[in-house]
C-alpha cells in the first residue's frame, strides 16, 4: 500500500492479446485508523472525478477482534481528482447522519451538473431499548433506518437530504415505527427519455433477509418516485445490490447480487424501458456486486468484486446489448487481496481510451483502503482470454499458467 494518491505497483502487468490493458493501480485513500469501503465514482462534464466512500473507525485498531460493516460513526466522504484518477485530494465530509452510521454511497451525475447520492443507515439501538423490536430489521445491536437520498447542485460542495418512499407492502419498520424507506447499493440509470430508474431491495416474503428487487422510477431526477414493479424475485434465491444499465438499443439490464445461488451473478432484462422485466437468469459466474460503463464504441465494461480465493477485482467486456454476459472473457484486474472484505467496484470512463475502476481493498487482511485501477480497452477489439473448460480467463500478471487458471471456478 502506498500513501494517499500514490501509484501502487501491486498486481501490475499486461494481458496479452486481450484487447484490454491494465495501466496502473492507484491508492486513492488509506489511513489505518479507518475502515474505508464501498466507493462510487462519477466524471463531471469538465473531466473532474468525484469519488464517494464510507469511512468508519477500524475497531480492530481500538481492541476489537474483528471488523464490522455497521458502525454508529460511519460517515460518507468525498474526494476529487483532476488528472484522471492518478492523484486525489484529501477527502471532505459528504454527509454525517445525526442518528445513524451511513453505508454505500451510490452516485449518479446529471448533465445539468447536479449529483444524486443514494445511501442507507444503521442506528445503534440495543434490543432491550427498542420499541416494536419484533418488526425492526436488525444486525446485532443496530437497527436499520433504511434509505436516504442526498443531492448537490454545486459540484458536490454542499448537499441536502430527502427520504425516499417505501416499497408498497414493506413490512419492516424503522426505529420510529415507519415502513423502511427504499434503499440499495448499486447504480441508478438515467434513460434516454430522461427518466431515472432505481432498483431497490425489499423482503420477498416473511423472512426480512430474503429480498427481491423492485424498480422505482422518477421523472424529475429523484425528487419524486413511483413504484414500477418487480425486477427479480424467487422463492429460493434472494436478490439485492442491483445495478442498472441501458443498452445501445434501449433495453434495461439489471445486474444482480444473489444468495443461495453459489454466489453467481444473475441478470434480468427489460425490453420496454423498465416497465416489465423478463425472468431472471443465472449468468454462470461468481462475482458481486456489479457496475457497468459504456465504452466509446458502444460496448459495455462490466466490473465486479471476487470474494473467493484469489480475492480481488474482475471485469468483462460485453457486447453493446449485454447479451454475452456469461460467455465474455473474464479479466482479473486484482488477485492479491488479503481477505474477502474487499471489492464493490465502480467504473467510469476517464477519456475515450481509458477507464477508472474504483474499489476497496486490503492486503494481508490489513486496513481497508480505497484503491483504483486504470485500464485501457482497445476500440472494437474482441475480448480474448485463455480458454478453460469453455470459459475465457485472462490474467494481468504475465502469462496465466494452467495451474493458476485451473484454481478458478469454471462453469
Amino acid at each position: 500500500m502506498g500513501p494517499t494518491g500514490a501509484i501502487d505497483e501491486g498486481g501490475m502487468g499486461a494481458a496479452r492479446g486481450a484487447g484490454v490493458r491494465k495501466v496502473e493501480d492507484v491508492v486513492v485513500f488509506a489511513d489505518d485508523t479507518y475502515h474505508c469501503g464501498f466507493p462510487s465514482v462519477v466524471r463531471r462534464p469538465d473531466g473532474e472525478l468525484l469519488l464517494a466512500f464510507r469511512r468508519a473507525p477500524d475497531r480492530r485498531r481500538f481492541g476489537a477482534t474483528g471488523y464490522t460493516h455497521t458502525d454508529a460513526n460511519a460517515q460518507l466522504v468525498l474526494t476529487r481528482s483532476r488528472d484522471g484518477g492518478r492523484t486525489w485530494a484529501p477527502p471532505a465530509l459528504l454527509h454525517a447522519h445525526p442518528l445513524a452510521g451511513l453505508q454505500d454511497p451510490s452516485l449518479v451525475a446529471f448533465d445539468d451538473g447536479s449529483i444524486l447520492c443514494a445511501t442507507y443507515g444503521w442506528m445503534w439501538l440495543p434490543p432491550a431499548s427498542a420499541p416494536g423490536a419484533d418488526r425492526l430489521f436488525r444486525a446485532g445491536d443496530f437497527a436499520f433506518v433504511g434509505g436516504l437520498l442526498l443531492r448537490s447542485d454545486d459540484t458536490g460542495i454542499s448537499w441536502h437530504s430527502t427520504i425516499p418512499p417505501s416499497i408498497p407492502g414493506e413490512s419492516r419498520l424503522d426505529p420510529f415505527g415507519r415502513p423502511v424507506p427504499a434503499y440499495n447499493r448499486g447504480a441508478m440509470c438515467q434513460t434516454r427519455d430522461g427518466r431515472l430508474l432505481w432498483a431497490v431491495a425489499a423482503p420477498a416474503g416473511v423472512d426480512p433477509q430474503h429480498t427481491a428487487v423492485h424498480l422505482l422510477t422518477s421523472p424529475d431526477r429523484g425528487s419524486t418516485w413511483a413504484h414500477a414493479g418487480l425486477v427479480a424475485a424467487d422463492d429460493r434465491v434472494l436478490f439485492n445490490e442491483a445495478s442498472l444499465y441501458e443498452t445501445s438499443a434501449g433495453d434495461i439490464v439489471a445486474f444482480l447480487r444473489t444468495g443461495h445461488l453459489d454466489d453467481n451473478t444473475a441478470v434480468a432484462r427489460s425490453k420496454d424501458g423498465g416497465r416489465t422485466f423478463g425472468p431472471w437468469q443465472n449468468a454462470g459466474f461468481r462475482g458481486h456486486p456489479h457496475h457497468v460503463a459504456r465504452l466509446p464504441d458502444g460496448r459495455a465494461l462490466l466490473v465486479y468484486g471476487y470474494r473467493h480465493a484469489p480475492f480481488g477485482i474482475r471485469a468483462r467486456v460485453l457486447d453493446a446489448e449485454c447479451l454475452d454476459v456469461g460467455s465474455a472473457a473474464e479479466f482479473v484486474l486484482r488477485d492479491d487481496g488479503g481477505s474477502r472484505d474487499l471489492g464493490y467496484p465502480w467504473v467510469t470512463m476517464v477519456d475515450d481510451d481509458s477507464a477508472l475502476v474504483a474499489y476497496y481493498f486490503n492486503n494481508a487482511d490489513g486496513p481497508r483502503y480505497i484503491a483504483a485501477t486504470v485500464v485501457e480497452v482497445d476500440a472494437g477489439a474482441p475480448a480474448r482470454g485463455v480458454e478453460v473448460s469453455g470459459r475465457a480467463i485472462a490474467y494481468f500478471k504475465g502469462e496465466p499458467s494452467n495451474d493458476r487458471v485451473g484454481k478458478l471456478p469454471c462453469r
